[in-house]
C-alpha cells in the first residue's frame, strides 16, 4: 500500500492535508517534526509533505528538520512554513517581514523564466503545477517568503505580494508552495495535491474501503487469535462501525456491552439491540443501570460533576459485566485518528489539545487487557463511509454527535427521570421533523436542551407554570468553530407548535442563535 507521511510544524490545516490526501485514495499519516529521521520515514513513504506552520524559520526555537531528508530521494513537498524551511535548509534566502499575508491571492502560474535556463528548468511546470489555468484563486497565509531559491530550483508561480510562490528542483524531486493547497479557498489546490501524489510520487490511489475492511479484518484475527474481545457498544457512530468491522474478523469471540445509563435518546436501547443481535447476530449484553445512575446523579447539577459521576459509575458497570463474561484478553475501543494525533504533545509547536486515555481508567484487573483499536487511523468522515460498506443502517452511521455524557449534559441543573423523559420526548420530535424537511443531513448537529428555568404560560384557557425548552442547530466543518443554522421560520413554528401540544411539561420553546465561539455547541 503506498504511502504519504506529513511532517507536521503545527500547522492549523495539518489534519486537512491529511483529509485530502486521502480523498485521493492514498494512505498518510501525520508525524511530528520532532520525531527524527528514522520516524519520518517509517513505512517506506511514496512522498513527505512538510506542514505550514506558526513559527517564523528565524525564531529562536523555529521547528526544524534533519536535513538529511532531502538527501533520501523521496519525492518532498513544503507547504507555506514547509517550502521556507525547505529553502533554508537547502541554502537559499528567506524575506522576513514584519507583516502577514493573510487572505486570498492571485497567483500567476506563468512567472518570467529566464530564456537561458535549461530546457528541464522552463518545463517544470508539467508536474507539480501541470493542467492549472494560468491564473487562480490561492489562500496565503504567512510572513516570511523565499526571497531567493536554494540552487537548482526555479520559480514557479507568483503572486503580486510574493516573487516566489512556488518552487521546484525537478532533479530531485523537491517542491515548494508559499500558499495553502489544502483548503477550500484555493481554487485549484486538490488539482495540486493530485499532481505531487500521483505525476511526482507515482501513487496508485488504491486505499479503498474495501482494502481498508480486509487489512483489518486480517490484522484483528491475527492479534486476537482465538481470545476474546470486549466492547463498550454505545449506540454511537465509532462504536458501532467498530463492532460490525471486528465481528467480521473473530465473529463470536467478541462480546459487546450495552449500558443503559438512562440518559439515552429515545428507543436507542431497543434500536441497539435490534441491529446487533438482530441484525449482525453479535452477542450482546445489556445491562440496566438506570436507576444505579439516577441515584448518583441526585442533586448534582454542576456540568463537570456530572461527567465525573457518569464516568465513574459507567467504568464500574461495564467492568462488573465483562468480568462476568469472563476469559476476555482484549479490549476494543472505537479510537480514531483525530483522538490519537490531539493525543500526542509535541515539543516543538503543537500544544496538546486533549488526552485520550484509553485504559488508564478503568480498574487495575482491567489494565491487563491489550488494546483492539481498529479505526485508529480513520477520520470520523471514512470512519462513516466504512460503516456503510459494512451494511450498518445510514441512519446510524450518519447520526449526529452525541455527548459522552448523554442528556445529564442537556437537562441543565438536577438530572432526574422525569426532566429526561421530556428532553427525550422533545429531542424526537425536533430530529423527526427535520429528517421530514431535509434539514438533517444539512446540519452538523441539532438537538434540544432542558433549561432550568420554567415560565408562564395559558393552555386551555388556564394558567400553566412549566419548561422552557431551547433549540440548537449548527453547522460546521471540524466542530471548533460552528454558526448556528438558519432553519426556515415554517419549520421552527411547526416544531415548537408539536413539542409545546405533545409533550407535558413544556410550554415555551426558544432557538439558540449563537456561535461558536463565543458559545459552545453543547449548553454544558
Amino acid at each position: 500500500m503506498d504511502r504519504i507521511n506529513i511532517i507536521d510544524f503545527g500547522s492549523q490545516y495539518t489534519q486537512l492535508i491529511a483529509r485530502k490526501v486521502r480523498e485521493q485514495k492514498v494512505y498518510c499519516q501525520i508525524v511530528p517534526c520532532t520525531a527524527g529521521k528514522k520516524k519520518i520515514l517509517e513505512g517506506d513513504p511514496k512522498g513527505l509533505i512538510l506542514s505550514g506552520g506558526p513559527s517564523s524559520v528565524y525564531d529562536q526555537n523555529a521547528p526544524r528538520i534533519n536535513p538529511e531528508i532531502f538527501d533520501s530521494g523521496i519525492p518532498i513537498l513544503g507547504i507555506c512554513y514547509g517550502m521556507q524551511l525547505t529553502s533554508l535548509l537547502l541554502g537559499g534566502k528567506i524575506h522576513r517581514s514584519q507583516e502577514r499575508e493573510y487572505g486570498q491571492a492571485l497567483l500567476t502560474v506563468k512567472p518570467k523564466i529566464n530564456p537561458s535556463a535549461p530546457l528541464r528548468a522552463r518545463n517544470q511546470k508539467s508536474k507539480i503545477l501541470a493542467g492549472l489555468q494560468d491564473q487562480s484563486q490561492v489562500w496565503m497565509s504567512h510572513g516570511d517568503s523565499v526571497q531567493e531559491p536554494p540552487k537548482g530550483f526555479v520559480a514557479l508561480a507568483s503572486t503580486a505580494n510574493c516573487r516566489i510562490a512556488a518552487m521546484a528542483d525537478v532533479r530531485r524531486n523537491i517542491y515548494g508552495l508559499q500558499f495553502h493547497p489544502e483548503v477550500n479557498h484555493t481554487a485549484q489546490g486538490q488539482k495540486i495535491i493530485a499532481n505531487f501524489l500521483f505525476n511526482i510520487c507515482r501513487c496508485q490511489g488504491d486505499w479503498t474501503m474495501d482494502s481498508i475492511i480486509e487489512q483489518s479484518v486480517k490484522d484483528i484475527r491475527q492479534k486476537a487469535g482465538r481470545s476474546k474481545i470486549v466492547l463498550g457498544l454505545s449506540g454511537g457512530v465509532d462504536s458501532s462501525v467498530a463492532a460490525v468491522l471486528i465481528s467480521r474478523a473473530v465473529g463470536k469471540q467478541l462480546h459487546c456491552i450495552f449500558v443503559d445509563n438512562g440518559l439515552l435518546r429515545l428507543n436507542e436501547r431497543a434500536e441497539v439491540e435490534r441491529v446487533f443481535k438482530k441484525q449482525f447476530k453479535i452477542p450482546l449484553v445489556t445491562v440496566d443501570a438506570a436507576a444505579r445512575f439516577y441515584k448518583k446523579l441526585k442533586g448534582v447539577d454542576d456540568p463537570e460533576q456530572k461527567r465525573k459521576i457518569i464516568g465513574k459509575e459507567f467504568i464500574e458497570v461495564f467492568a462488573g459485566a465483562a468480568k462476568k463474561i469472563g476469559g476476555v484478553g482484549f479490549l476494543a475501543q472505537g479510537t480514531i485518528y483525530p483522538d490519537v494525533i490531539e493525543s500526542v504533545s509535541f515539543k516543538g509547536p503543537s500544544a496538546t489539545i486533549k488526552s485520550h486515555h484509553n485504559v488508564g481508567g478503568l480498574p487495575r484487573n482491567m489494565r491487563k487487557l491489550q488494546l483492539v483499536e481498529p479505526l485508529r487511523e480513520l477520520f470520523k468522515d471514512e470512519v462513516r463511509q466504512l460503516g456503510l460498506s459494512l451494511g450498518l443502517p445510514r441512519e446510524m452511521v450518519m447520526r449526529h454527535p452525541f455527548p459522552g455524557p448523554g442528556l445529564a449534559v442537556r437537562v441543565l441543573g438536577e438530572v432526574t427521570k422525569e426532566r429526561c423523559d421530556i428532553l427525550r420526548a422533545a429531542d424526537r420530535i425536533f430530529i423527526d421533523e427535520l429528517r421530514a424537511s431535509g434539514w438533517y443531513q444539512k446540519t452538523s448537529q441539532a438537538f434540544a436542551v432542558l433549561l432550568p428555568v420554567k415560565a408562564v404560560g395559558v393552555m386551555g384557557d388556564e394558567r400553566t407554570y412549566q419548561n422552557v425548552l431551547a433549540l440548537r442547530a449548527v453547522n460546521t466543518t471540524d466542530f471548533m468553530t460552528a454558526e448556528w443554522t438558519r432553519l426556515p421560520e415554517d419549520l421552527l413554528a411547526r416544531v415548537s407548535s408539536r413539542i409545546v401540544n405533545e409533550v407535558k411539561g413544556i410550554n415555551r420553546v426558544v432557538y439558540d442563535i449563537s456561535n461558536k465561539p463565543p458559545a459552545t455547541i453543547e449548553w454544558e
